[in-house]
């Protein structure tokens, strides 16, 4: 049997970019193909030969070259406008995609080499995780944020059933909705050095507890998945919590014993150059994510524990400052991949769903962190501003839906309408960021919030957080 390399391309469109590649041979005659039921063609290359040749997918390059420009373009010029560079990947993607012009047809090993995107976002997001700016918040961080995504969850789940859905998909809806952006609040918090306020630190605090709560909600998605009965499904969550635990407990052994000599080992290999370093952190995250995956957790939990393990250390600065280019041409590429995925003309379409849909997210959402931030006994005008700042969807939803996706656990127009959503809930953070004051002092004039003289004043609200803080 001959030895060959297959390449899979869905259908039999042609190629649109035939002029950036020289790909003359792809259709000779000379080239074999093979048809499946499905209609995927497969062009077979690599015959058996006498001495092995080394083969190049130039249209994978192209895809690459197409999506990595078209992404610095919408990127730099959403930067330009003062919206998130995030947006500008997203629609860089839809009019690149499918959806779009159809300059990038062929996905499926683009959207392979984006998952190293989640990969590394991920573990940057682990070397950046800090038990004690976590703790400076005290209980409204943890258990706030917590009851936040229950009652997400709940949410969504009583919506599902009373509209006939699956209870799982409702209960990954609610999880998705509860994720806030923290790049993107972080920044604005920062332009108006209110970082350091009472709200700027509740609003914080509950970010970084979502942030650790993602690397668990994806060990979670491949039960909400399951087709299993109830009783198979506890049993499948026990075997999980098990494996998680004996997982964490091996991580939290390597964090002590090896992490550290390991990584000032690679740090005397690489006095004169980082590059050693840089190979050996990458291969770090990659293993421990490859390692997951075969537990049956996830590849995003897998990294998401190896950056918690280094930024233990006193490396975990110089580590991030390595991965960062890294991640961001990953994550580019990766949510540029997501964005081929939403289909122009649907949302178009459906422009009035979608309105709708990020209209309620926002006024929920502002809803359901006010009432938690205020029944932690801060103010009024503390709870509203906690509350508008995490209206939005985080970008780290895109990666809980891309997986939630390949578990077929949402449909494919609540898909679109998740990605929509998401998308345009991020663009009018800046507009609702610039609208705070307005409303804020709208709510005053209304008497919609206490002035600043009653006892349920900023002050007030300083009191009882250092007494509950003086309980624990």
């Amino acid at each position: 049997m001959p030895f060959c390399v297959c390449f899979c391309f869905s259908g039999t469109k042609s190629f649109q970019f035939q002029g950036v590649f020289s790909l003359e041979n792809e259709d000779s005659e000379e080239t074999t193909t093979l048809i499946d039921k499905k209609d995927n063609v497969f062009v077979m290359s690599n015959k058996k030969s006498k001495y092995p040749v080394l083969q190049v997918d130039l249209r994978l390059i192209s895809d690459l070259v197409v999506i990595i420009v078209s992404a610095a373009i919408g990127g730099i010029l959403f930067s330009c406008l003062g919206q998130p560079v995030i947006v500008g990947y997203l629609l860089a993607g839809s009019l690149i995609g499918p959806g779009g012009l159809e300059f990038i047809s062929e996905m499926v090993q683009v959207e392979t080499v984006a998952q190293f995107g989640v990969v590394f976002l991920l573990f940057a997001l682990g070397l950046e995780f800090s038990l004690a700016k976590l703790k400076a918040v005290g209980p409204v961080a943890v258990l706030g944020g917590l009851l936040q995504i229950l009652t997400f969850m709940f949410l969504c789940a009583i919506t599902a059933v009373l509209c006939g859905a699956k209870l799982s998909e409702g209960v990954f809806v609610g999880s998705f909705l509860s994720m806030s952006s923290t790049a993107v609040v972080v920044k604005f918090l920062g332009e108006r050095n209110s970082s350091s306020a009472l709200h700027g630190q509740v609003t914080i605090g509950t970010l970084i507890f979502q942030d650790c709560a993602v690397g668990l909600l994806f060990a979670l998605l491949p039960v909400l998945g399951g087709h299993s009965g109830l009783f198979q499904g506890m049993v499948s969550v026990g075997k999980l919590l098990l494996v998680l635990s004996l997982y964490l407990v091996a991580a939290s052994v390597l964090c002590w014993s090896f992490v550290p000599r390991f990584l000032k080992l690679m740090m005397h290999l690489s006095s004169q150059t980082n590059e050693l370093y840089q190979l050996a952190v990458v291969a770090f995250c990659l293993l421990s994510a490859w390692c997951s995956d075969k537990l049956g957790l996830s590849l995003e939990l897998g990294s998401f524990v190896a950056g918690v393990m280094i930024s233990t250390t006193d490396l975990a600065q110089h580590t991030l400052d390595q991965v960062e280019p890294i991640r961001n041409l990953f994550a580019a590429l990766f949510l540029s991949s997501i964005g081929m995925l939403i289909h122009v003309h649907f949302l178009w379409s459906h422009v009035d769903i979608l309105l709708a849909s990020v209209i309620l997210v926002i006024v929920v959402k502002t809803a359901v962190a006010s009432i938690v931030t205020k029944a932690f006994g801060y103010s009024f005008r503390t709870s509203f501003v906690v509350g508008v700042s995490l209206a939005q969807i985080g970008e780290f939803a895109f990666v809980l839906l891309s997986r939630a996706s390949n578990l077929n656990l949402v449909e494919g127009k609540m898909y679109l309408l998740l990605l929509g959503t998401t998308a345009l809930s991020l663009v009018t953070t800046p507009l609702l960021f610039k609208l705070i004051p307005a409303i804020m002092n709208l709510g005053v004039l209304m008497h919609w919030f206490p002035s600043e003289g009653t006892p349920y004043s900023e002050e007030k609200a300083l009191m009882i957080e250092a007494e509950h803080n003086r309980i624990l």
